[in-house]
């Protein structure tokens, strides 16, 4: 309960910010850099979510797995309405490819640790 309590932080602050600056809830019709900054907002908050429960000696969950997944479809999500569109997409695959760097080195890390 205590992990799900802490990964809703950074959610609801994303949300809270996207509804106070953009009034709006949905981050897909947000424009490029609106929406690029939501996205950031809510990466960085979420992998210090991760970083505070790592400081706390707590295990990653499927929970955390779920989530990431989750927010890396929403940028996949975003990312196809771009190039639909016609739109500049280059900062977003690029943080696509962050995203996905750091989600296989914390199941290479989590991986490891079964091994052992």
């Amino acid at each position: 309960m205590r992990k799900i309590i802490i990964h809703s932080v950074p959610i609801v602050i994303s949300f809270v910010w996207l509804i106070l600056v953009n009034h709006t809830l949905n981050p897909i019709t947000l424009r490029g850099p609106y929406f690029l900054q939501f996205y950031l907002i809510l990466l960085m908050g979420f992998y210090m979510s991760i970083l505070g429960l790592k400081t706390l000696r707590e295990k990653i969950s499927k929970t955390t797995a779920w989530i990431m997944i989750s927010i890396f479809l929403l940028g996949v999500i975003k990312l196809i309405r771009g190039i639909v569109l016609g739109k500049p997409v280059g900062f977003l695959i690029g943080i696509l490819a962050v995203e996905l760097i750091v989600f296989l080195l914390f199941k290479l890390v989590e991986l490891n640790n079964k091994m052992k």
